[in-house]
């Protein structure tokens, strides 16, 4: 038994080792919905009173799939959070979801913990066939996402909460804006890009004529946030994310209540949830002691630049039953290691046999890489074929596709 505990450690020690680099440099920090959980935690007396703003939706518990002997993590609350790409507040089936987010809540340290799926990721569907991850939310909302999450990741997700893209726009501007710092290579795509974004946004586009210490609106912020065509690409487009998002927590720790509750008045609209009032209460109870842990992608080890019958370019998980159980080592820190269950065995092989990609030996071996999708820049968010919003593999897609599939932004 001695031995055995020896040999989880030191395993646990390699794959730790060999995650630390990679989960530096793909840390996918996602905007809206970080700040939209600041809100939402910091709010709670005004949440209280205008809980009736947010798009409450009733998603009855017996129709989540749960996967036979997974079991809920007593000292944790799961959460998914979506990010909507809707044009006109509507956040339910037929809504791009751009952002796939598991969120991990301890409850005795109340750190959150969160961890991006990638939407193009190969996945299970309800139908059984296979498609990209955030294909479930566009066919059946958010609890058809988050049966299509249980199911492939063996986790016991009931809850969620869904932004709309305009939200962090919202919440910027009505913070005053943002103060940072722009370079020259950036001056060109912000001006490129900034039309798009106010588009969605439904605000005015004011370009930047030079470089430096730039008081930047909503719009600006946000097309800062998401320039990857500078050196560094996906690398330093989340630099611009981390520092964007600390700006903005610096300026919450210091606003009146009376600027949150005109967010919470503007936000609350572009807010979906499953969650009720007195659950909401309950969450925000320990507001003062929540702290934002790490952050993290998965699949962890992955082959991109493939397709996949009519899903187009996807991503495929090198072994999506090792990948899972690395994910509830990421997310659930103090549980005890488990092997994944039969049905996420079963999915893994399935993909294996289906798209042929095995994982390498190698990376059990501590040898890997450790390069993922957001760690070699080589995936980039494209358009699709209708002009919605998902990803491509060569990063010159944009986050409005057009219609023959080129993109134009991301």
């Amino acid at each position: 038994m001695a031995k055995n505990k020896k040999s989880l450690k030191a395993e646990k020690a390699i794959k730790a080792k060999r995650k630390k680099k990679q989960r530096r440099r793909r840390r996918a920090v996602v905007l809206v919905v970080e700040v939209i959980i600041l809100l939402l935690l910091s709010g709670v007396a005004y949440a209280m009173m205008k809980f009736d703003k947010l798009q409450a939706v009733n998603i009855d518990k017996k129709d989540l799939e749960l996967n036979e002997g997974v079991e809920e993590k007593e000292g944790y609350t799961t959460i998914a959070l979506f990010g909507g790409d809707s044009r006109d507040g509507q956040l339910e089936e037929g809504t791009h979801a751009d952002t796939i987010i598991v969120a991990s809540i301890n409850n005795k340290t109340k750190e959150i913990r969160l961890a991006s799926i990638y939407r193009d990721t190969l996945l299970q569907q309800k139908n059984m066939g296979y498609n990209k991850a955030n294909h479930a939310y566009f066919a059946g909302g958010p609890a058809e996402s988050i049966s299509m999450l249980n199911k492939n990741l063996d986790l016991d997700i009931q809850d969620y909460v869904t932004v709309d893209f305009k939200a962090l726009v919202d919440t910027i501007d009505l913070l005053d804006g943002l103060d940072i710092d722009i370079k020259q290579e950036e001056v060109q795509y912000m001006n490129e890009y900034l039309q798009e974004t106010a588009d969605v946004a439904g605000t005015d586009a004011e370009f930047i004529n030079e470089p430096g210490e730039q008081h930047l609106d909503g719009t600006q912020a946000v097309t800062y946030a998401r320039i990857r065509s500078t050196a560094g690409g996906d690398y330093t487009r989340t630099e611009r994310q981390r520092l964007v998002i600390e700006k903005i927590f610096e300026k919450v720790m210091h606003t009146d209540l009376s600027t949150i509750n005109k967010i919470i008045d503007t936000v609350f609209e572009q807010v979906s949830t499953s969650f009720s009032l007195k659950e909401l209460i309950g969450l925000a109870s320990d507001v003062t002691k929540y702290k934002l842990g790490e952050n993290t992608g998965f699949p962890f080890d992955v082959e991109d630049g493939l397709t996949y019958q009519n899903a187009g370019s996807v991503v495929i998980a090198l072994g999506l039953a090792e990948n899972v159980k690395q994910l509830h080592e990421f997310l659930y820190p103090d549980e005890e290691a488990q092997d994944v269950s039969e049905t996420v065995r079963n999915i893994s092989d399935e993909i294996s046999y289906l798209t042929g990609v095995v994982r390498p030996a190698s990376l059990d071996q501590g040898n890997g890489s450790g390069d993922g999708v957001d760690g070699d820049g080589s995936t980039g968010t494209g358009g699709n074929a209708n002009g919605g919003y998902d990803s491509g593999t060569d990063g010159a897609g944009g986050m409005y596709g057009n219609t023959d599939g080129s993109g134009t932004y991301e």
